[in-house]
């Protein structure tokens, strides 16, 4: 019998970062544990992180290097999908890397650097995403880069920057239970992001927090809410205007903390006349009473602190939205103490990462600005070479360049934007404009299939490196097992592929590309970046580093801002409310936003080829009780819903989680992809999509549609 280990390391799953402890007998993970002493978790765990683990067995996984028919004889054809007379051909790694290298040279040479992109990865370690990021900038000089940052907390990035000039969350989750008052809006903890749920459940039902949700739909939190605002969707600056106006017509703002830390008090006051609560109640549906009840608890309280996901940010005015949460936080102080902050929840396991890493078009890593001359001269001086002083392409950009020929190849490392871009129909026209397509995944999913050559990848059970949670904790993730097949560690993959790249442009600089372990990557990456530069292996052991660790004998950084803010003082600014760029009209009549459900995650690539998906299988469409009798939907009904940009079918499911007006659809099934239905109009400071607003109708099928079967029975792979 094999003898019993036990491998310490990060789920891979949501941006909470809770330890994993994985029991293994030869090549097979038995089950999964996790410390009660870690700071994380406390040895909790959802269901992805305890059973979603076993998608790496999954037969669909690629095991080789894969090369369409067409790509290995040499031809430029754009791509098509899966075109039956263009087969996969597995090859050696050496082929497929040298065709690779091979193919994104000549562009280079024939179209310069702005016809190169690359989407890199929230799922990878944050040396992975350095290093591909630094191929793409010191090789092709191009800033073309970015990841799902873009499509999820991009408006808040942009509205940190504007007020505070910091974008990660100022606290740590778990501090929760020191808040007297906290507001959760934009937020569907307690299925996004579960185990920091419970940790406010705690702080209501042990320490006696007061909760204020503000959300739309009837979430679970609403459960153990002092108040619940259920504001319309994309009413959010309205609503949290009207809070600030209470507290600052009753007084109940910090005089010494807006004199001493804040600039544009006085302008943004005379703002805020219009936004009285009875105004708020005509945009947004929520009672006055209940506003000028949660201005009053969040003001008075000795620590308040607000937590935010993509229900904020997904709009066209995501920015303002944010803004409007920051407001209220420096109106009353309470930030830069234990148990306040303005915390943005991060929804993928490294997207905090992967952005202090510098996979996105307008920062180098450590969120220095890629269009300064002398950041620019810092960079290219430890590479060697970097881009021009100019910003890149946004992912939304960038498939809109594929689309009118501005942007010919393009490498994607783990993401699948056709499932998560906007109006998806249009963006697979655009990727099928490319000439040369490179993904490097786990999977062939549905961006996969657009690819010319497919790169194996192994997935984050099989790598060294380090993710940074949404707390800004770095933490080690470990190999468990070796990779199936062929895989490779996507860091091994990108120094191959650059040092390949290197040669074909005739420079050898192999001291840029010859790094024996991660760990290496990481060590070069604080060298460049002060929030990292006392962050080593050895210092990760148990339960890692809060960022900034500026120096090696650092203990790291529980909660920011406690004296200043990195732009100095933080600054008020003036807001105007807009609606969403498409309102509910007679044709359209409902309100759509999207979501996550408990038991899958993003665009599936995971948890469907997980036996998890066996307890979420389908997707779905929640409509009110009051809404469902008007079109005479009965609960289990096959529904279509039908946007200005396409129509899916999916049963509807009759619930008071949804609110009246209001339909809701997860996003991780690709058979009923509700991206299908979203706008593509974009928040114009953030470039952020507006995932959370879109008109719909929704209307029964007839009785052959009602009798479809799904096809999410075939995708686990088991």
């Amino acid at each position: 019998m094999l003898a019993e280990r036990v491998v310490s390391t990060i789920c891979p799953f949501c941006g909470v970062g809770c330890t994993l402890e994985l029991h293994v007998a030869g090549n097979q993970i038995l089950k999964a544990t996790s410390p009660y002493n870690s700071v994380v978790n406390h040895g909790n765990l959802c269901v992805k992180g305890r059973f979603g683990w076993d998608f790496i067995y999954n037969r669909k996984r690629v095991t080789e290097p894969l090369v369409r028919a067409s790509a290995r004889r040499g031809e430029r054809a754009t791509t098509t999908v899966a075109p039956a007379d263009d087969p996969w051909e597995p090859v050696t790694w050496d082929e497929a890397l040298d065709l690779v290298a091979a193919r994104f040279v000549e562009t280079y040479r024939l179209h310069g650097p702005d016809a190169l992109a690359a989407f890199l990865c929230a799922k990878a370690t944050n040396e992975d995403n350095y290093l591909a990021q630094k191929m793409f900038r010191a090789l092709f000089r191009t800033n073309n880069i970015d990841h799902c940052t873009r499509l999820c907390h991009a408006s808040s990035v942009v509205a940190l920057q504007m007020a505070i000039g910091s974008s990660a969350m100022s606290n740590t989750a778990s501090e929760c239970i020191k808040s007297d008052v906290f507001i959760v809006t934009g937020s569907n903890t307690a299925e996004s992001h579960p185990i920091i749920a419970l940790q406010m459940k705690e702080a209501v039902r042990k320490h006696g927090a007061k909760l204020i949700v503000a959300d739309p739909r009837r979430v679970e939190m609403v459960d153990f809410a002092e108040i619940w605002l259920a504001q319309r969707p994309g009413t959010d600056v309205p609503l949290f205007s009207a809070m600030a106006h209470v507290i600052v017509k009753e007084k109940l703002y910090n005089e010494d903390f807006i004199a001493a830390r804040t600039e544009g008090f006085e302008a943004y006051v005379k703002t805020l006349e219009s936004f009285t609560p009875a105004f708020a109640e005509l945009l947004c549906g929520v009672p006055a009473d209940d506003i000028i009840r949660a201005a009053r608890l969040y003001a008075n309280a000795k620590n308040g602190a607000i937590y935010w996901a993509l229900g904020i940010p997904e709009h066209t005015h995501g920015t303002d939205n944010a803004l409007a949460l920051v407001h209220l936080a420096l109106l009353t102080g309470h930030i830069g103490r234990e148990g306040t902050g303005l915390n943005p929840l991060r929804g993928q396991n490294n997207v905090q990462g992967a952005s202090d890493a510098g996979a996105m078009p307008w920062h180098f890593p450590g969120y220095q600005e890629v269009d300064k001359p002398d950041v620019v001269a810092k960079f290219a001086a430890k590479w060697g070479s970097a881009p021009e002083p100019k910003r890149g392409l946004t992912t939304t950009e960038i498939v809109a360049a594929a689309g009118d020929g501005r942007v010919k190849a393009m490498f994607i490392m783990g993401e699948n934007p056709l499932m998560s871009e906007p109006n998806l129909h249009h963006a697979a026209e655009c990727f099928r404009k490319l000439e040369f397509l490179v993904v490097q995944d786990l999977f062939i999913n549905e961006t996969g299939e657009f690819a010319h050559v497919f790169l194996p990848s192994a997935s984050a059970l099989e790598k060294e490196g380090t993710f940074t949670n949404t707390d800004r904790r770095v933490q080690r993730v470990r190999e468990v097992l070796k990779p199936v097949g062929q895989a490779r560690a996507d860091w091994e993959i990108i120094c191959d592929l650059a040092a390949r790249i290197e040669r074909k442009l005739g420079v050898t600089r192999t001291a840029y590309w010859g790094f024996e372990s991660p760990s290496e990557a990481l060590q070069e990456m604080g060298e460049l970046v002060p929030a990292y530069a006392g962050i080593t292996y050895d210092r990760l052991e148990g339960d890692g580093l809060q960022w900034p660790v500026p120096t090696r004998d650092h203990a790291g950084t529980a909660f920011l801002f406690a004296e200043s803010f990195p732009r100095g003082r933080g600054k008020f600014h003036a807001l105007v409310y807009h609606t969403s760029a498409e309102m509910p009209d007679a044709d359209y009549p409902l309100y759509l936003t999207t979501g996550r459900v408990l038991y899958q995650w993003h665009g599936g690539t995971m948890t469907r080829h997980s036996h998890i998906d066996d307890a979420a299988p389908e997707p779905f469409v929640e409509i009110n009780p009051a809404d469902a009798a008007h079109l005479r939907i009965e609960d289990g009904d096959m529904v279509r819903v039908t946007s200005r940009r396409g129509a899916i079918e999916l049963c509807a499911r009759v619930t008071m989680k949804a609110v009246k007006g209001v339909v809701f659809i997860p996003f991780h099934y690709a058979e009923a992809a509700a991206n299908d239905l979203t706008n593509d109009a974009l928040d114009p400071r953030a470039l952020i999509p507006e995932y959370k607003v879109s008109a719909v109708r929704v209307e029964t099928t007839s009785a052959e549609a009602a009798d479809m079967p799904m096809r999410s029975k075939d995708l686990t792979g088991f």
